[in-house]
């Protein structure tokens, strides 16, 4: 048999060897902050008790040397990555606010400069151009391409183009930019210029049934030919083979109305035919449009259309550029120029799509430049003045805007011995 100090010896062997396995399970068990009981805390306790005691002391030291140790591994990281020292991560200032990465790395910066995040549009100063699309960008859409390839029309290529511009005829003038580019970019590939003559010489055939639907048909369709001629679509001698072979009206009305934008053509340019939206176009823009409106009627002669034009360049702010232009071209032209814009102008006063106050600018703006215009033409002041007679007996202006011009000449006597008779 044992003897008790033996059988002592083995029961506390046993006690030490069930508190390392507690401690290896879970270190948590052993609560560091776990009060002592009198008897411990004055070494009174039973050897079992200070065993135990003994081992929590043990524990304890051993998570401290853990704790140390890893804390001591990440500040060195941070002073080999950065070179100064890392914060601590167990102080409240260094989690409160903390934009650092967590594993201790990095400078405190935002992500991103500050123009990341959700729901933001980029770091300030930034300019985003206009990007073309790539065709090799897995996002490119080539869809009207493709279907159209695989739709298999043989012969019956012409309909695509007939039918895109019959549409946009209806639609606006965005609509028909579009229909415009569209044939453009399927020349070539789905398109042919065969096809496209094929089609337009389809549509004018058509033009009686069109004009029902779209009365100014005859004109958008000279629109579309001419777009299509510049843009190389059509060949150049495409309006030539209608010259003498036209019986119908409303086909020579859209040929005429082609002829006179190729003619144009060197001078304004085709690309832009059908516009943009309004006074978001630049102004050097809208005088070239204005001056385009002004040289079409004067070869044309139709007010209508004159009409029709500057109503769809929605600036009624800046019809006063209209009257300008027409006033210049008629101080520096000859023939029966005066009389024709006397007439456009007062068809646009009627209608009430030039109104007072632009009229008036008009002239003004004339009557400013008055010495700058006579370098150029001598006699300037002769040729505004029948001019303005013309449009005070049309009732265009008022006698008080034509007794305004400075330019006007001074009345000479014969001789003073005549009696106040005025040199005729």
């Amino acid at each position: 048999m044992l003897c008790r100090r033996q059988h002592e010896e083995i029961k506390n062997d046993v006690l030490k060897n069930q508190t390392d396995y507690l401690y290896l399970l879970n270190p948590e068990d052993i609560d560091d902050d776990e009060e002592l009981n009198d008897g411990e805390v004055n070494g009174n306790g039973t050897p079992q008790e200070k065993m135990l005691r003994e081992a929590r002391i043990k524990a304890k030291a051993k998570r401290r040397l853990r704790r140390n140790s890893s804390r001591d591994s990440t500040t060195r990281e941070s002073v080999s990555e950065s070179g100064e020292p890392g914060t601590d991560p167990n102080s409240p200032k260094g989690k409160l606010n903390d934009r650092k990465s967590r594993s201790g790395k990095g400078r405190g910066l935002p992500k991103k400069g500050g123009a990341g995040g959700k729901g933001v549009w980029g770091a300030a100063g930034v300019i985003y151009d206009y990007e073309e699309p790539d065709a090799r960008d897995p996002n490119y859409d080539d869809a009207v391409q493709a279907l159209l390839q695989e739709l298999n029309l043989g012969k019956r290529k012409h309909e695509v183009p007939s039918l895109a511009v019959s549409l946009a005829l209806e639609g606006k003038a965005s609509h028909r930019e579009l229909t415009s580019r569209l044939l453009s970019d399927l020349l070539g590939k789905v398109l042919t210029a065969d096809d496209v003559a094929k089609a337009f010489d389809k549509m004018l055939k058509d033009l009686p049934d069109l004009i029902l639907d779209t009365p100014e048909a005859p004109q958008v369709l000279g629109q579309f030919i001419a777009r299509a001629v510049a843009d190389d679509v059509l060949p150049s001698n495409f309006l030539d083979g209608y010259k003498g072979r036209v019986n119908c009206d409303h086909a020579r009305a859209a040929l005429d109305r082609a002829a006179v934008l190729l003619s144009m053509k060197r001078g304004v340019g085709l690309d832009n035919v059908w516009g943009v939206g309004g006074g978001q176009r630049p102004v050097k823009h809208l005088i070239r449009e204005m001056n385009f409106i002004l040289k079409e009627f004067l070869l044309s002669g139709e007010l209508e259309e004159a009409e029709h034009c500057l109503r769809d360049l929605e600036v009624p702010h800046f019809h006063h550029e209209l009257v300008y232009e027409a006033v210049i071209m008629v101080l520096e032209s000859t023939g029966n120029t005066a009389a024709k814009m006397v007439k456009l102008l007062k068809m646009l006063w009627e209608s009430g799509l030039v109104t007072l106050d632009q009229m008036n600018r008009g002239f003004q703006r004339v009557f400013d430049e008055l010495p700058d215009i006579n370098l150029d033409v001598p006699l300037v002041h002769t040729i505004l003045e029948k001019f303005l007679d013309l449009c005070v007996q049309e009732a265009v202006i008022t006698k008080q805007l034509r007794d305004s011009c400075p330019s006007r000449g001074r009345k000479r006597f014969v001789s003073e011995g005549d009696g106040g008779r005025v040199k005729e």
